[in-house]
């Protein structure tokens, strides 16, 4: 008798040999992992693991921004730290290009307006009369304070004077014993700094030295600037890509005529502070009234902080020399000034061109004060200026079109002309008296 092999059961149960046993086994292949997935690409299948965790969007996208930053403040610090090893020659450069900035134009206007006058012959006399202005003023400055010093020391010695007699019958009682003391305490403090008094003469001397260097270089390179800045431009702009060169040189040629309007305004607005200041100093009856004209002229180059130092400057020489009305008749002076400045002097002269916003302003000075003096400190406005022309050429799209031919970078329109091209500005003297004219 044969015995027959099961038949499967036609309901669907399974058999013996279908029996899956007492559970799975370990998994055998990744895609026995739970949570894999099979992605099918063609004629073949990948399988992809299970994640077993995943990074948050936010952390990864916190993370990919964490190290761009960390890159980029590594990359300017690397940059500022190379600035500072070759301060000794930017600074010269920077100042011969903003000195370029207002010498430029006059030499070039000479060499255009008098065709038998030859370039070379229009950048010697712009530079000889430069410089014989900036040496008169200078030299007109030390005059007048040595020329007022003898009265300064008087006005000085009966102030003191009178805060001692002060002391003595106010509230504070000091005794003679008592300012012998002091006094005693102050010669002795001279008498241990000597050697530090001798370190700091002769870092002065050195000083001396490396500034007559830095002025011999700032010289040497604006006399190439004035002459043939434009040669020099164009070896810049060899070392940029061919694509990208006419944008960039347009965008310098508008950063240099912001600069060239920048200067111009300064100086003019510098010139009427001081002037206004002097004639106020000297009516009010303050000593060493030119010395102070001149003090708030170079003051007026670097905003908001340098009228503040030279305005407290004026007010102590004023407090030393005639007490506390004059001091606040030179405050009341110097509030007026900066009125005038605010309000009438920069529309009319610099208007809505080159106009920064005051953050613009006082930030980069501050922080040029931190990183390199005051030296940055000057120099702080007149880079935020190029750096903000040529930014807004550089994202304006009708400049992308535009011939660099087209561009004079000596004319202080180029720098902004979206404001030029509507019409003249009523907040420029040139623009108001186009104005005035069209209207009759």
């Amino acid at each position: 008798m044969t015995m027959s092999s099961p038949s499967p059961d036609p309901r669907g149960d399974p058999g013996p040999a279908d029996d899956p046993g007492p559970g799975p086994g370990p998994p055998q292949d990744i895609g026995d992992l739970p949570g894999a997935r099979t992605v099918d690409r063609g004629p073949e299948a990948v399988v992809r693991p299970a994640r077993r965790w995943e990074v948050p969007v936010a952390l990864e996208i916190a993370s990919g921004l964490a190290w761009r930053v960390l890159l980029l403040a590594a990359a300017g610090y690397a940059i500022l730290y190379v600035m500072g090893l070759l301060s000794a020659v930017l600074v010269p450069v920077v100042l011969a290009i903003i000195a370029a900035s207002l010498l430029a134009p006059e030499a070039h206007a000479l060499s255009r307006r008098w065709r038998h006058v030859p370039h070379a012959l229009a950048t010697a006399l712009v530079l000889l009369a430069g410089i014989a202005i900036v040496s008169a003023v200078f030299y007109g400055v030390v005059l007048a304070f040595i020329s007022g010093l003898p009265d300064l020391t008087t006005q000085l010695t009966a102030s003191l004077t009178g805060i001692q007699e002060w002391l003595r019958t106010g509230p504070l009682g000091l005794n003679n014993e008592q300012f012998t003391a002091i006094g005693n305490q102050a010669i002795a403090y001279l008498q241990s700094s000597q050697a530090t008094l001798a370190t700091s003469a002769l870092g002065a001397v050195g000083t001396v030295g490396e500034l007559f260097t830095e002025m011999l270089l700032t010289l040497f390179t604006l006399i190439f600037l004035v002459y043939d800045g434009g040669l020099v431009w164009r070896f810049v702009l060899s070392g940029v890509p061919k694509a990208a060169r006419d944008r960039a040189d347009i965008a310098g040629r508008r950063a240099f005529a912001s600069l060239v309007g920048y200067t111009r305004a300064t100086v003019l607005v510098a010139a009427a502070d001081a002037v206004t200041a002097g004639v106020g100093l000297w009516l009010i009856g303050v000593p060493l009234a030119v010395p102070l004209a001149a003090l708030i002229f170079f003051g007026a180059f670097v905003p908001t902080l340098g009228a503040v130092v030279t305005g407290v400057v004026a007010v102590l020489v004023a407090l030393v020399s005639g007490g506390l009305t004059d001091a606040l008749l030179v405050v009341l002076l110097l509030v007026a000034v900066q009125n005038l400045e605010g309000y009438i002097l920069q529309p009319l002269l610099l208007g809505r061109s080159i106009k920064l916003h005051p953050l613009a302003v006082v930030l980069p000075i501050a922080c040029g004060l931190v990183l390199f003096g005051i030296p940055g400190a000057l120099l702080a406005v007149p880079l935020v200026t190029v750096v903000d022309a040529g930014v807004r050429s550089l994202v304006r799209p009708s400049d992308g079109a535009l011939d660099p031919a087209t561009v004079n970078p000596l004319d202080p329109r180029s720098g902004r002309p979206e404001w030029h091209d509507a019409g003249p500005s009523r907040t420029s003297v040139r623009g108001l008296f186009r104005h005035r004219r069209a209207g009759s």
